[in-house]
């Protein structure tokens, strides 16, 4: 396994822009809901409100949505005054958040393990997906991982590492996770650094490198 925690990140210090990364195409939101009449129009067409460096300038996210209820209550547009002020934290209780990422060229993750369902689905390019067990898989544009609260990793390969790429995820909020009898805990290593003051982790976040000797 030539994969290592503390490995040399060359994208750091790639995002120059707001959204989108350099090399990738700009992302349009469209939000829909009713007239006073009930019938089905767009009430806006944007490229969403909140904006996020991460990892050393190395990526940028994209909050596309976010909820704070389950279900949902869509009545007198709550949920988007909800998605419009509120910047999450990288997930929401009770709720859910569908976040684009922008990575640079070669752009590698921290290990991290998020409490939460994701569906992570490959927009553009090629990614390594790396778990703290050394198993990995790689992923191509179309393909989905149904992460389960596991501890990975995301490594940009796209043009040998050359180019730009981008992954949707949508997050959603789980029951606490046991396995022989224990609960696991979230951890996001360096990642928590650019969380930290965001709602759910307003606390010091955990980035205390305690995935980084694991493999």
């Amino acid at each position: 396994m030539t994969t290592a925690p503390d490995m040399h990140n060359p994208a750091e210090g790639y995002v120059q822009t707001p959204h989108p990364v350099q090399g990738l195409p700009r992302v349009v939101r469209h939000i829909t809901g009713h007239d006073v009449e009930g019938k089905s129009v767009f009430l806006a067409t944007d490229v969403g409100d909140h904006h996020r460096e991460l990892v050393n300038k190395s990526a940028i996210a994209n909050i596309l949505y976010s909820t704070n209820q389950h279900p949902v209550n869509l009545n007198g547009d709550v949920d988007i005054q909800y998605a419009r002020k509120t910047e999450p934290g990288l997930t929401v209780k009770r709720g859910t958040v569908c976040r684009m990422i922008d990575f640079a060229p070669g752009g590698v993750s921290p290990l991290h393990r998020v409490n939460s369902l994701d569906y992570a689905i490959v927009i553009e390019g090629v990614f390594r997906m790396v778990l703290d067990s050394g198993e990995e898989r790689v992923m191509q544009r179309g393909d989905i991982a149904i992460q389960r609260s596991t501890a990975h990793r995301w490594i940009n390969a796209t043009g040998n590492g050359l180019l730009p790429g981008r992954i949707l995820f949508v997050l959603l909020d789980v029951e606490d996770l046991h396995i022989g009898g224990e609960k696991v805990e979230g951890e996001l290593g360096i990642l928590g650094r650019d969380y930290v003051g965001l709602p759910g982790h307003e606390a010091k976040a955990k980035f205390d490198g305690k995935f980084d000797s694991e493999f």
